[in-house]
């Protein structure tokens, strides 16, 4: 469910700046149910109220031709806690390059349990499938942190895509991280603690944040790893007692970032090494 918001749409002038300001960003009490994908007040903008598409790493990685070839089609998008950016078993219309919202890839299984399989925030994109010629996902992809990112349609990308050029290799680089990060995943769930899985999750989440505070319950994480309400809760109390992070009423605040990269399995450290390698170190935040 997705709190509608007070946007109105924009015109840029050449130079990308936006030339009208309507209304602002804050979130009416109104909730409106939208399907997957679908967000209200789509914007289609250079820039607006700071946001900029740069902010996602693929995006600024891009030739300055490249760049300004696909930028008029780009569309800023607020991206509300619990918003389905995508279901399992349909394909998308939008890609989305995320820029201060960070969204969880969930696979669901008949029961109705969902473990998460990856996190995807500035350094990515939502939408791998529609490149790779698979079409439809069979992952849910649903927003975790709160934030912005900038949706381009999927024929452009695909249009994009198929020329060869660099933003084809950006995106094939990340799809191999992202198969990296999946793979550690899913060892990591089997093999390791509670305690290792849940710094594991707070340091991806951490890399993706423009701080080291968060909001999340104990059993919305419980539903990320795949364990328990109070396996979680076991786990946040250790790390607690340790002085590595404070923990109350949903809200978690990392106080020793060493500390859970001292008390952390090797997965993090894998999937970091391979996401550093794959892209260009100046799109490393």
């Amino acid at each position: 469910m997705e709190q509608g918001l007070n946007v109105c749409e924009t015109t840029p002038n050449n130079a990308g700046s936006v030339t009208r300001n309507t209304g602002n960003l804050k979130s009416s009490s109104r909730e409106t149910r939208l399907p997957a994908g679908r967000v209200s007040g789509a914007v289609r903008i250079a820039g607006l109220y700071g946001h900029n598409p740069k902010q996602n790493n693929l995006l600024a990685g891009l030739p300055v031709e490249d760049y300004e070839r696909i930028l008029p089609h780009l569309e800023l998008v607020p991206m509300p806690l619990g918003m389905a950016v995508c279901e399992a078993g349909v394909e998308m219309e939008h890609v989305y390059f995320l820029t201060s919202s960070i969204v969880s890839q969930l696979y669901e299984s008949r029961d109705g349990t969902a473990t998460e399989t990856a996190v995807i925030g500035h350094e990515g994109v939502v939408g791998v499938t529609l490149f790779m010629g698979g079409g439809t996902s069979l992952n849910r992809a649903v927003v975790k942190s709160a934030g912005y990112g900038f949706r381009l349609k999927a024929s452009r990308l695909k249009e994009e895509f198929y020329r060869g050029g660099a933003l084809q290799s950006l995106l094939l680089r990340y799809t191999q991280a992202l198969l990296t990060q999946m793979s550690q995943t899913a060892v990591c769930n089997r093999h390791h603690s509670v305690v290792q899985q849940l710094c594991r999750w707070l340091l991806l989440s951490l890399d993706r944040l423009p701080s080291n505070e968060m909001s999340m319950t104990q059993e919305l994480i419980g539903n990320m790893l795949g364990v328990r309400r109070e396996s979680v809760a076991d786990a946040a109390g250790k790390l607690q007692d340790e002085g590595l992070i404070q923990y109350t009423r949903g809200h978690i605040t990392v106080l020793n970032r060493p500390g859970l990269e001292a008390r952390v399995c090797e997965c993090y450290a894998g999937v970091k090494a391979e996401y550093d390698r794959l892209l260009p170190a100046s799109l490393q935040r």
